[in-house]
C-alpha cells in the first residue's frame, strides 16, 4: 500500500463572473477509484483547508456517485488540510485534481508548489489533469531546476478553453504558461483523452483523461513496490547467508578444538 494525497482547489466562483465552481468531481472520483482498487490509501488536501467547493456531479456516472458517497472519502473531504501544513513525507504520490478554481489558486501557493517539489524529490510520484496542471507552475526542484522545464506535459488546451467559453474569463492559458516555464505541451484533439508520462511527471488534458493518469501513477507506484521487495528479498538474503556463515565458522572451530 502507497500513501496518495490528492490537492484541491478552495477557490469556489471563476473569475468574477459569479459563475460557480471548485474542482471536479470526475478527476477526483475516477483516479480516486484507481488507487483504490490498488489498494492505496488517499488522503485529501486543499489550498484554505476545509471544506473545498465541488463542481458538479454526475449522477449517471457511478464512480462519481460512489465517490461522493463513500464515508471516508465524505470525511476526508468535509475538513481537509491546508497544503502548507502537509507533511509531504507521508505521501509517496500527490496528484492534482483539475477544475477552473485551480487557476486562480494553484501557480502562486508557496505550500502547494513546496508539497509537489518535496514529494518529487523524495522519488515520489506527481500527477496532475485538466486545469491541475496550474499547480506544477512555479515549482522549483532541489536541483534548481523547475520541475516542469524540459518536459513533455498535457494540459487543458487552448482550444478547449474556447470550447467550455471560458478564454476571455481565466486569467491566462494553462498551456501557454507552462511552455513559458519551459515544457514541452503535448496535446490531442479537443475533449479526447491524453495521458503523458515524463519520468515520475503523469499530465492529463482533460476529464476524459484523469482515469489514464491515475493508472499510469498506479504503474509507477507498483515499480517502487517491486524494487522495495526486492531490496528486502536482498536484506533477508544477505542476512540469511551471514548467519549461516557465522554458525559455519562456529561448527568449524569446534570440530578443530576436537
Amino acid at each position: 500500500m502507497k500513501k496518495i494525497l490528492m490537492v484541491l482547489t478552495s477557490v469556489s466562483e471563476i473569475g468574477d463572473t459569479g459563475e460557480k465552481t471548485g474542482y471536479n468531481v470526475a478527476e477526483a472520483a475516477h483516479p480516486w477509484k484507481v488507487f483504490k482498487d490498488s489498494g492505496h490509501f488517499v488522503d485529501f488536501a486543499s489550498v484554505q483547508g476545509g471544506q473545498p467547493p465541488r463542481d458538479e456531479v454526475d449522477s449517471e456516472d457511478p464512480i462519481q456517485v460512489a465517490f461522493t458517497e463513500d464515508e471516508v472519502t465524505r470525511a476526508g473531504l468535509y475538513n481537509t488540510a491546508r497544503v502548507d501544513v502537509v507533511d509531504p513525507g507521508q505521501y509517496d504520490a500527490v496528484y492534482l485534481v483539475g477544475g477552473h478554481g485551480t487557476m486562480w489558486d494553484f501557480p502562486d501557493t508557496k505550500g502547494l508548489q513546496n508539497l509537489v517539489a518535496s514529494v518529487y524529490n523524495a522519488g515520489g510520484v506527481v500527477g496532475a489533469v485538466c486545469h491541475g496542471p496550474a499547480g506544477l507552475l512555479n515549482v522549483e526542484l532541489a536541483n534548481g531546476f523547475r520541475l516542469v522545464e524540459g518536459r513533455r506535459v498535457a494540459a487543458f488546451t487552448n482550444e478547449e478553453e474556447v470550447a467550455a467559453g471560458k478564454d476571455k474569463v481565466i486569467p491566462f492559458f494553462l498551456a501557454d504558461r507552462l511552455e513559458e516555464q519551459g515544457a514541452t505541451h503535448v496535446s490531442a484533439n479537443v475533449f479526447e483523452e491524453k495521458v503523458v508520462v515524463d519520468d515520475r511527471l503523469v499530465t492529463g488534458q482533460n476529464p476524459a483523461s484523469a482515469a489514464g493518469v491515475a493508472k499510469e501513477m498506479e504503474k509507477l507506484l507498483a515499480q517502487v513496490i517491486h524494487e522495495e521487495k526486492a531490496e528486502e528479498q536482498h536484506e533477508a538474503e544477505a542476512l540469511r547467508a551471514g548467519k549461516d556463515a557465522e554458525k559455519n565458522a562456529k561448527k568449524a572451530a569446534a570440530e578443530t578444538e576436537r
